[in-house]
């Protein structure tokens, strides 16, 4: 995982994640440190998204999501208490809305760590950036015969690149995607197995 933009003094709590439109991602959250019984690690949610989520399901670790899903905790208590949180995440799950722009960063997403008694003993920052969505494939149809030569066409962010590629995982053929968002492609004279098992993928 890096390391945090802008994390505390010490770099002692960061996360990161890129989750494409539309569509949920994990926020994975990390500590260099430990923390006593009753400690509580606090996740603020960049604007323009919110926590729907906090799936750790751990011995001595509790998720709690806010009513308005601005913030999520996990605080830990028993055996988890005291122990050393290297190697250890806390994932926070993250939606992000459908008219987002690829390539942005999401301001504002904080993180800290405060004790039983609510004084904060660490502090970061968190970087949540939009990704590209995944390609989608409208043509060949499911179920059709395909000719030996067929046209591949689907659905991309505007400019990404598409690559297809055949069940042995060798390229059929690529394209860029248009500017309203299609692409298609026909595979090399080479290209002799149909692509049902084909992957795609932006660049």
């Amino acid at each position: 995982m890096p390391r945090p933009v802008g994390g505390g003094p010490d770099g002692e709590l960061w996360g990161a994640a890129t989750i494409a439109p539309g569509r949920e991602g994990i926020l994975d959250v990390a500590s260099a440190q430990g923390a006593a019984p009753g400690a509580t690690l606090s996740l603020t949610a960049p604007r323009g998204t919110r926590v729907t989520a906090t799936p750790l399901d751990a011995p001595g670790t509790l998720g709690r999501v806010a009513a308005d899903g601005r913030t999520a905790t996990y605080t830990v208590s028993g055996e988890a208490a005291g122990q050393p949180w290297q190697g250890r995440t806390f994932p926070f799950v993250l939606p992000v809305s459908a008219d987002a722009v690829p390539g942005t960063r999401l301001r504002d997403c904080v993180l800290r760590i405060t004790d039983a008694a609510g004084v904060r003993r660490a502090a970061g920052r968190c970087a949540v950036t939009v990704g590209l969505a995944g390609p989608t494939l409208t043509l060949p149809l499911s179920g059709v015969t395909l000719d030996v030569r067929p046209r591949i066409a689907g659905t991309a962010h505007p400019g990404a690149r598409v690559t297809v590629r055949d069940k042995d995982d060798r390229e059929a053929c690529a394209t860029t995607a248009a500017p309203h968002g299609t692409w298609a492609c026909t595979p090399g004279a080479r290209s002799r197995r149909a692509p049902t098992g084909s992957r795609r993928s932006p660049r």
